[in-house]
């Protein structure tokens, strides 16, 4: 099931049976507790259970839809995500004393966030709330007036806007990013680390007595002599048992070289069917540790968009299953992992045997072990066994450093392949047979070949990958089609380059390889852009594009992006549109663009700003009724709408 639809799913599923009152502000206030010493300073995990109080429906049984430390597309996710009967505007608590010392509005990522520090430097983070409440509320409204904007933050002093523990800061919502209504919860530190609320002994209203479930396990040869079941590939395997009771794989798994381990698994909560990360992974070998990560913290911004080095980004993105590495991969600088000097990674030899067990742990102590049985078997090269006379077809793939070709060929013994450069030649023996096919093997860290030959082929075949562009440092890259600049933290690993311009679209690697700092693109035009006022770059991915943005200088135009993949120029001269959709407690505007997408609006009545408030996933724009300082809804109108590519609309109303 896609990843979108099964969070909308499990958010929008109620937890328990709730009654609210007409007033959000008439909330029966949460149940008393001890406060923590104003001067508190002591962060340990015993110093620090039962400090926060749990800011949705405090002392209530409740559910989460989401743990900290999910594999998520591009991050971990950061915090807690907590139900909230599937509805909106249920009170958010201020979990300690402290202040509110950020917030922000906006129809992207968090939406409306509130940030409070306390007096031990923890600050908690109170996401895709419907609205604030008391004085800072008054005091966004005014600044978003100042401004005339709705996406708009502000920082605050210390003495600005203190809050007790358990104080009504907000109500909870649907806003940004969310994909259902549900309160995203955080507890960052001083240095802005994402840390695991339920490590500190968890809380009441969560109650978790279910171990982790095994959903699959893999092995996947990491060095050029590595072998899975005779083949240079990575191996899925699906073992049986039962959460808690443990999980094996039935067969032994033959291999050799060196080998890396992952692993595809989920937690439940009580009384919830929606699955959850792991907290903990252990692995030893033999009875002796080679790998372990805990989810207690994920450094933020920096490290949370390692998780695509974490997870097999390539598998993810061709299957929609993740698993995760149970080694440390190249560019894997992640503070969660604790390993020996092979960082993980499992050295198989021949005629031992390698008893390997998992041990997968929630956050509240359920246990499940996962067991399987590595026997090292030396590689051997036997002759194809093809019955029937094939027509040679070769082809090839890249992983990791090791180019990988396969040929077909009914040849009893195979031939050489013939790898080309600068007019040289490098014989490249057979490294096995699968299924009566060929396999060769060859480290591109030796360089990059330009050709590929083998006997039997009409014509010599093209490789196409046309730099090796290594991790760590800045780099460039130019030909007749584009320019590259890598940041030095832009690819986790040597990237081998792909890029090629076909009609009118520049390929730049593909969506598979991911990336982690942004990397800058200049696209050279096969001939004149007419309007460049109105023309971009696109990302091209199936029907769809989304806007990339740019600037044009003369011929050439440039933009930054995190993807990879299919880019076009395209031109964008259709202004966006809206309509009136409800006028009951407000205004509602249904709002579209054909290409680039929205990027300003504004309200005017009777020439006076009023703000207007946007959610992007329902393309709504609207007015609130806690606006106290915008103009009453009647009389002459206007609205304008302003896309990306600068189109402007402006529509007259008479309300």
């Amino acid at each position: 099931m896609n990843h979108l639809l099964v969070k909308l799913l499990l958010l929008a599923a109620p937890a328990l049976p709730f009654s609210c009152s007409a007033d959000p502000d008439a909330q029966t206030d949460p149940p008393k507790a001890t406060k923590p010493a104003a001067a508190a300073q002591d962060t340990t995990a015993g110093a620090l259970k039962g400090y926060f109080l749990f800011p949705i429906q405090p002392g209530r049984p409740n559910l989460l839809a989401a743990s900290m430390g999910e594999l998520r597309p591009n991050h971990f996710h950061g915090g807690l995500d907590i139900k909230t009967n599937g509805g909106v505007d249920l009170p958010v608590y201020a979990a300690a004393d402290g202040y509110i010392s950020r917030m922000k509005q906006s129809s992207f990522g968090y939406g409306n966030v509130l940030y409070i520090t306390h007096p031990n430097g923890l600050v908690t983070v109170y996401g895709h709330l419907n609205h604030f409440r008391g004085p800072v509320a008054q005091e966004m409204l005014r600044r978003q007036y100042e401004k005339r904007s709705y996406e708009l933050e502000l920082f605050f002093e210390p003495n600005q806007f203190p809050v007790k523990r358990g104080e009504v800061v907000a109500l909870s919502g649907n806003t940004g990013g969310s994909a259902g209504p549900h309160l995203h919860w955080e507890v960052r530190d001083a240095k802005d680390r994402q840390l695991n609320p339920l490590q500190w002994g968890g809380f009441p209203e969560i109650q978790d007595h279910v171990a982790p479930t095994v959903v699959g396990a893999a092995v996947e040869p990491l060095s050029i002599d590595g072998r899975v079941q005779g083949r240079f590939e990575k191996r899925l395997f699906t073992p049986v048992g039962a959460p808690g009771a443990g999980f094996s794989v039935p067969d032994t798994i033959a291999a050799y070289g060196t080998v890396g381990l992952l692993l595809q698994a989920f937690d439940r909560f009580d009384n919830a069917w929606n699955k959850n990360g792991l907290y903990r992974v252990e692995v030893r070998v033999n009875g002796q540790p080679l790998y372990s990560h805990v989810i207690n913290g994920i450094g933020f911004p920096e490290e949370t968009r390692v998780v695509n080095q974490h997870i097999d980004y390539e598998y993810l993105m061709t299957s929609r299953r993740t698993f995760e590495k149970l080694w440390v991969d190249d560019g894997n600088d992640l503070s969660i992992s604790r390993t020996g000097p092979t960082k993980g990674k499992l050295r198989v030899e021949a005629g031992q045997v390698y008893d390997v067990e998992m041990r997968l742990f929630d956050a509240y102590g359920n246990l499940t072990p996962l067991r399987m049985v590595l026997r090292g078997e030396q590689p051997a090269y036997w002759q194809t066994r093809a019955a029937a006379v094939r027509k040679p077809a070769l082809r090839y793939d890249v992983l990791r450093n090791i180019l990988r070709v396969t040929v077909d060929d009914s040849a009893r013994q195979a031939p050489n392949l013939t790898l080309l450069r600068n007019g040289r030649q490098l014989q490249l023996r057979p490294s096995y047979t699968d299924q009566g096919r060929t396999v060769y093997l060859f480290d591109l860290r030796a360089g990059l070949p330009e050709f590929l030959r083998f006997p039997g082929l009409a014509a010599d075949q093209r490789f196409d990958r046309v730099a090796a562009i290594p991790a760590g440092q800045e780099q460039l890259f130019a030909n007749n089609l584009v320019n590259l600049v890598f940041a030095p933290r832009t690819n986790y690993d040597t990237l081998y380059l792909q890029t090629s311009f076909k009609d009118k679209t520049w390929t730049i690697q593909n969506p598979r390889t991911p990336i982690q700092q942004a990397m800058r693109v200049t696209l050279k035009p096969a001939g004149p852009v007419a309007d460049k006022a109105h023309a971009a770059a696109y990302l091209i991915r199936g029907a769809t594009a989304s806007w990339a943005g740019g600037t044009w200088d003369g011929e050439l135009l440039t933009f930054s992006t995190r993807n990879y993949g299919q880019f076009r120029i395209l031109t964008d001269t259709i202004p966006p549109s809206a309509r009136l959709i409800s006028r009951a407690g407000g205004l509602v505007f249904k709002v579209s663009d054909n290409l680039s997408g929205l990027n300003r609006y504004e309200l005017e009545i009777n020439g006076r700003f009023r703000l207007l408030r946007f959610e992007n996933k329902n393309a709504t724009l609207f007015t609130e009724r806690t606006d106290t300082l915008g103009p009453a809804l009647r009389g002459p109108a206007t609205l304008r709408l302003t896309d990306q590519a600068g189109n402007e609309k402006v529509i007259k109303l008479q309300l």
